[in-house]
């Protein structure tokens, strides 16, 4: 079960940080993979969703245009791989007028401040 009990910062052995739009790129669903292969090796994976990546994590989400398969298979797939500490931009969820509620899953939303601290915390991180 993801624990989003405590907001504070937590580093774990890889930060991903997904802020692209699940339809229209492939940098989400590679960023995805990323995540779920790193956590396959054993390593501690945490996400953090910034921006359009934001809409990922929407509740109800179908294919995208032309049939692009969307993200929530991924997504489902998280707590499989042990990639239960996710986070989101506070100011993200605010400025697409969204709440955490509004989530598939449960996320700890951070403000910019926290978000600093957490992107300094990591020994490595990878932008999507």
């Amino acid at each position: 079960m993801i624990d989003v009990s405590d907001s504070r910062p937590v580093p774990q052995d890889l930060l991903v940080v997904l802020r692209h739009p699940p339809h229209g790129t492939h940098w989400l669903r590679e960023g995805l993979d990323v995540a779920l292969v790193a956590a396959a090796f054993g390593q501690r994976v945490g996400l953090l969703f910034q921006g359009d990546g934001i809409y990922a994590l929407l509740k109800g989400q179908q294919a995208g245009p032309l049939g692009q398969k969307g993200t929530h298979p991924q997504l489902a797939m998280l707590e499989m791989y042990d990639i239960d500490t996710l986070w989101v931009s506070a100011r993200g969820l605010n400025e697409r007028g969204l709440s955490a509620d509004d989530l598939m899953l449960p996320v700890v939303p951070l403000e910019a401040s926290a978000m600093v601290e957490l992107l300094q915390r990591h020994p490595h991180t990878l932008i999507f």
